[in-house]
């Protein structure tokens, strides 16, 4: 009787930030900023590995690919969120699980992404004269690629099990955008196997990647201190020193929300970390790679010379 009395779901209300009515308009006004951030340093960047064949090597062709999950992400997320500081966002369920996929795909993708460019250091630095014969452009497309499959592949199992889960009586989403750990709380059906499964299957690639990046960046420093040119050594580390920043940056909040006790969690730890990885970061990276790498500036420097 009490299954016949539950309606279902078709709807739901995405909470968002928590701010006081005065904040509005500042917030708004702070993610536009971001968000123009974002599609501009990542597309330029893109434009600018495009237009310059000798940027058409491993390294840059990693970061290009990495431009392009920064913008889908924050595209996926951004605008959405800054609707709901002016009205009532409400999604249906088609749409949110859509956007639970595209932030699964993105979010995984990019961890793939840096592992492989991890590798690409560790190849670059501790073996350069073989790094043309093993970095190919063959090889980095085929990890490029299968970063992408790996992350959709990822994305179609979270959201083949989501389909399991009903809603019912409860619409309200405490969060800015379709997440699993806001869906799963008000689910009416239980969400133990999920939950499962994000920690084995999620927390599996979490590890995995991270483990292969600290393995790389081991074994890069342990050849860093081998060196005994002065100059070597700052060329390695200014190689390798904007992708550990950005690895840093982006697992660091991404472990933090998953991995630490159910019990220590709260709505808005959840949503400032999410806010860092899926909205920050993506606007932090082209920064960091460009003005750190020469290459970059001198091209950019190049096209907008061209152009003028």
């Amino acid at each position: 009787m009490e299954k016949e009395n539950t309606t279902v779901i078709a709807e739901f209300v995405l909470t968002g930030l928590t701010y006081q009515e005065q904040w509005r308009i500042p917030l708004f006004l702070v993610f536009l900023a971001i968000y123009f951030i974002t599609i501009t340093g990542n597309l330029g960047l893109i434009v600018v590995i495009w237009n310059d064949s000798q940027l058409h090597i491993p390294m840059y062709l990693f970061l290009g690919s990495l431009a392009v999950v920064d913008t889908s992400l924050s595209s996926t997320v951004t605008p959405k969120m800054m609707v709901n500081f002016f009205s009532k966002n409400r999604i249906s369920f088609t749409e949110c699980v859509i956007q639970f996929f595209s932030v699964a795909v993105w979010v995984t993708t990019e961890c793939f992404l840096l592992t492989s460019m991890a590798y690409d250091r560790y190849v670059a630095i501790c073996n350069p004269l073989l790094y043309p014969v093993i970095m190919t452009n063959r090889l980095c497309v085929w990890l490029i690629t299968t970063s992408f499959i790996g992350g959709i592949i990822h994305a179609f199992i979270h959201t083949g099990f989501l389909l399991r889960l009903t809603f019912c009586n409860d619409n309200i989403i405490h969060h800015f955008y379709c997440d699993i750990e806001p869906l799963f709380k008000i689910s009416c059906s239980d969400p133990s196997i999920n939950v499962l499964i994000v920690f084995t299957v999620a927390g599996s690639i979490q590890v995995i990647t991270v483990m292969i990046i600290l393995v790389s960046y081991t074994l890069v420093l342990f050849s860093i201190l081998k060196k005994k040119s002065l100059e070597g050594m700052k060329k390695a580390l200014s190689t390798c020193g904007a992708h550990f920043l950005c690895v840093a940056l982006y697992y660091i909040p991404l472990i933090y929300m998953y991995v630490r006790p159910a019990s220590a969690k709260s709505d808005d730890q959840d949503m400032t970390d999410s806010v860092f990885y899926t909205i920050i970061i993506p606007s932090l990276n082209p920064i960091i790679y460009s003005l750190r790498n020469r290459k970059v500036i001198d091209s950019l420097t190049k096209t907008l010379q061209r152009n003028v």
